[in-house]
């Protein structure tokens, strides 16, 4: 496998002309099949990203990149695809029993990135399948006086507060500013990058308290997906993910995550582990289209 190359969408105007800038990059001819991951739904004549402004026709895609297959996946479907073919060294124990991820059944996997990325990975003896979903736009459900307040200071901006919006890397402006607001403190206007900076370096301290906050929500929210999936074992995957690896493993998440009342015995039961691969997307999108057209 060649060296990853990045290119941040909002440099270029569409995957097109991304696909012909990475070709430049390469200096050689492009594929002629492909993998593509985009961050939404996928379906319908036009896909729309989520969080960027490109427009996606699916049936133009081979006219447009000049190739003759391809498969087309949601962005945490592909990091669920990336899931079910990692060897078991690609993940770290974060909770639960600290054992492999179930052979059969349901894998939730989760991941707090731009937005929050759900999805499924269903296994069985004759493979896997791997199910798609907008499990980051539930309601949230907040659990304590500070989450109610929280919560109460995105519901004028959104009206409807989702999960992701305060299980997201933009989501710890908002609990960052509701902690210092609760403190008596000046709320001044900071970016997302500067307190994720502040927090993940300790420099901070009300950072680092918006970053224990952080992991409390996820772990509660990635939970309450497990137990609506009915799943056996769970994967916090994504970039920010990764990046909260050594602070999850200190942090709450782990007890908000059984925490489920009646349910708590069969929450302690599950495996969760979180995904150490650096390119989950793109080694995923290649196993999406081995899948379809092996």
């Amino acid at each position: 496998m060649g060296e990853a190359v990045t290119l941040p969408t909002a440099d270029h105007a569409s995957l097109q002309t991304a696909w012909t800038a990475f070709g430049e990059r390469l200096g050689r001819a492009l594929p002629r099949a492909a993998g593509i991951a985009v961050a939404s739904p996928i379906g319908g004549d036009i896909i729309k990203l989520t969080n960027n402004p490109w427009i996606i026709r699916p049936a133009l895609i081979g006219e447009r990149l000049d190739i003759e297959r391809f498969v087309l996946v949601n962005d945490f479907g592909a990091v669920a695809h990336a899931v079910a073919r990692l060897p078991a060294s690609d993940f770290v124990h974060l909770c639960g029993p600290d054992e492999p991820l179930p052979a059969h059944g349901v894998t939730t996997v989760c991941g707090p990135g731009t937005g929050l990325g759900v999805a499924q990975v269903v296994r069985r003896d004759d493979g896997y399948q791997v199910i798609e979903t907008e499990g980051g736009h539930v309601d949230y459900a907040p659990l304590d006086s500070i989450e109610d307040a929280i919560v109460a200071r995105l519901r004028p901006l959104f009206t409807r507060v989702s999960t992701e919006r305060v299980c997201s890397g933009p989501a710890i402006v908002a609990i960052y500013e509701t902690i210092a607001a609760l403190e008596g403190l000046p709320v001044t206007s900071r970016g997302d990058r500067a307190i994720w900076t502040g927090a993940l370096s300790g420099t901070d301290p009300l950072a680092l308290a918006a970053l224990d906050r952080f992991c409390l929500a996820l772990g509660a929210v990635t939970g309450d997906l497990a137990l609506a999936h009915g799943a056996d074992g769970v994967v916090v995957a994504g970039g920010l993910g990764l990046r909260l690896r050594h602070h999850l493993l200190r942090s709450g998440f782990g007890e908000r995550f059984v925490a489920k009342g009646r349910f708590r015995p069969a929450m302690a039961r599950i495996p969760v582990r979180i995904l150490t691969h650096p390119q989950p997307g793109l080694f995923g999108a290649a196993a999406a289209f081995a899948q379809r057209h092996s």
